[in-house]
């Protein structure tokens, strides 16, 4: 899987893409009149919690937007404990738009993730069926009548000390999908104490090792493509250090 091409359209005031920024804990990754991207860190929800007070991104982008009298609407979401790229739209319209095209799965959607152990392919597709029970997905089988597939591909980046640095790309789009098929594969992502209980005893570190580290879409006003890429955060990284045979070490 190749790194996506950065495309948007500069010619139209409209549409006019401003300087990366900061919101309070959210670097705005892309912003025009009618979406706006952001790098979500690890820890933070994407949208609030029912019965919760926690911060999370669309309320901290509310804020910003509200003296601008603009609004932040859901389009997608990552899981709270990974980061990387989360896009919301500006006007209902917009937002029917680009859910239109989620629901098609037509958006092009990669992670970076690292999971225990060396795969015996480089590269391949997973393709499972999931039943929600709870807070958890469960792995089913195909005749379930209330299972749901999931199907993703990914390639081996680098391997590492006893794992694995995979580019995920989602094909289809369910609740903490890459971690429950990786999981059932024998590889769970490290850091993740949801889908495999002898995570918890990862000390380097504190969240689940995803990172959404791009996202390609047609504009819904332009319908030029843009291409979106969120470099990893220093946790990250510093996993990746930590995992990297001696020989390796401070390469990229």
């Amino acid at each position: 899987m190749k790194k996506l091409p950065r495309k948007h359209n500069s010619n139209s005031d409209t549409l006019h893409r401003r300087p990366p920024r900061f919101s309070r804990e959210l670097a705005i990754l892309y912003e025009d009149d009618a979406v706006v991207a952001v790098n979500k860190p690890a820890g933070l929800l994407a949208v609030p919690a029912p019965g919760s007070d926690a911060p999370s991104a669309l309320s901290l982008l509310l804020q910003d937007l509200k003296p601008r009298r603009q609004r932040a609407l859901v389009v997608h979401r990552i899981d709270r404990f990974a980061s990387g790229v989360l896009l919301f739209a500006k006007t209902m319209r917009d937002r029917e738009a680009l859910i239109r095209q989620f629901l098609a799965h037509t958006p092009v959607r990669q992670y970076l993730a690292v999971v225990r152990g060396n795969l015996a392919a480089k590269e391949g597709t997973l393709v499972h069926h999931f039943r929600k029970e709870g807070m958890h997905q469960k792995v089913s089988t195909e005749r379930d009548s209330k299972a749901a597939r999931a199907e993703l591909t990914y390639s081996v980046e680098r391997s590492l000390r006893a794992a694995s640095l995979l580019r995920v790309q989602l094909l289809t789009g369910l609740q903490n999908q890459i971690r429950v098929q990786f999981a059932a594969l024998g590889h769970p992502i490290i850091g993740d104490r949801k889908y495999s209980s002898d995570e918890a005893s990862e000390h380097r570190i504190a969240r689940v090792a995803l990172h959404a580290a791009s996202l390609e879409f047609i504009h819904p006003r332009s319908r030029e493509t843009v291409s979106l890429e969120c470099d990893v955060p220093s946790d990250f990284r510093s996993l990746l250090q930590a995992l990297s045979p001696p020989s390796t070490r401070g390469k990229r």
